[in-house]
């Protein structure tokens, strides 16, 4: 597969050639219906040139239409990618998005509400991967709202887990925050820096398919604006449950900080390294505190999560990582991985990413009873 991205001629990255410019009509109800359609939709089309359409926009969700969060994605592609717009509106059902030329650059973005900040960068980030490939120039974005949303990957899942993905294909983004935002104040900064891409000649596809030993669970707790105590609770919690289930103490380290931001707001996660051969594999597992559940409980449901990774399958890849490493993997020549669950979300993803690019997504079942499925692109 050859990929030649939509902004020179001359640019030497790893690609698809798309000459045809109709503009491509999606239908924002099929597969999974939610904003999942409209970022990676904005991230093809900048990407390919394709101009597309999108209708019946989250026909199927409660408040249907285009949300603060997914207007942001639309303006910053814009900004981007230099594209005509029209149709874009709070509760828009539909839109027009035809671009142009992506550019690298400094941009800044403020989605005004504690609407994913993570979501919005996930949208541009394919893209920025391939800006002006011919003359090496990184782009810096930063963007203002939440940090930690339910429904979405927090900057600690992108950071520990996305990121280092990422870095396998040798897509180099560093990301930072200097400020966490919780709902539904937000508030929280993220600040990205992301190289453009370049394929190196001889490069093999990317292989994840064996966990190799376990390593390391690192399980971290942080407030904004709470007690120290309640995440020390939840990680005394999380440890006892592990051990409890056979895991190996002296594998384990546990980590409770502060966040700097406005509003108040709690997560804890385990960040669960395996090893094969050299090469390090590692999954980040979320939660987000929440009212009325106690600290004991949280910790209690984060070991439920490792647990069932751990115990429950032999697939190197879960579930939220499997949606996201689809895109790059399409995008930098390919690649197999073996995942815990394939899910409508993920489903949806693929059929998606095959409307732009010519290639094929196949989803193997090898194992049901070890929620084992080979993903090969």
């Amino acid at each position: 597969m050859s990929f030649t991205p939509n902004h020179s001629a001359q640019a030497t990255s790893s690609a698809v050639v798309n000459t045809n410019t109709a503009t491509l009509k999606i239908d924002g109800r099929t597969g999974e219906g939610g904003g999942q359609i409209i970022r990676t939709a904005l991230s093809l089309s900048m990407l390919t040139g394709i101009p597309i359409e999108i209708t019946n926009i989250r026909a199927g969700r409660a408040k249907s239409g285009l949300m603060r969060q997914h207007l942001m994605c639309v303006q910053a592609s814009q900004q981007i990618s230099n594209a005509t717009v029209t149709g874009a509106a709070l509760g828009s059902s539909s839109f027009r998005f035809a671009p142009n030329a992506i550019q690298s650059g400094d941009y800044h973005f403020d989605i005004g509400s504690a609407g994913s900040t993570n979501l919005v960068l996930q949208t541009l980030l394919p893209a920025l991967l391939f800006a002006n490939t011919n003359i090496q120039a990184a782009s810096t974005v930063t963007i203002k709202g939440g940090t930690h949303n339910p429904l979405a990957p927090t900057t600690d899942f992108l950071q520990h887990a996305f990121v280092p993905a990422l870095a396998k294909l040798g897509m180099q983004v560093d990301i930072e925050y200097s400020q966490a935002g919780f709902a539904p104040i937000g508030g929280g900064v993220i600040k990205a820096t992301i190289t453009p891409f370049m394929r190196r000649a001889g490069s093999q596809p990317l292989t994840l398919t064996e966990r190799g030993t376990l390593t390391n669970i690192a399980l971290v707790a942080s407030v904004l604006n709470l007690e120290y105590d309640i995440g020390k609770r939840e990680l005394a919690s999380a440890t006892a449950t592990l051990m409890d289930s056979g895991v190996d103490d002296t594998l384990m380290t546990s980590n409770t900080n502060h966040l700097d931001g406005i509003g108040e707001g709690n997560t804890c996660s385990a960040l669960v390294t395996h090893q094969y051969g050299n090469q390090i594999h590692q999954e980040m597992f979320t939660l987000l505190g929440e009212k009325r559940t106690s600290a004991e409980k949280m910790g209690n449901r984060l070991a439920g999560l490792v647990k069932r990774y751990l115990f429950k399958t032999n697939a190197l890849v879960d579930e939220y990582l499997s949606d996201q490493l689809l895109l790059p993997l399409a995008l930098s020549g390919g690649g197999e991985f073996t995942a815990r669950i394939i899910s409508q979300h993920t489903e949806t993803q693929a059929w998606l990413i095959e409307q732009f690019l010519p290639v094929e997504i196949s989803f193997e079942a090898i194992d049901e009873q070890k929620n084992l499925v080979r993903v090969i692109i």
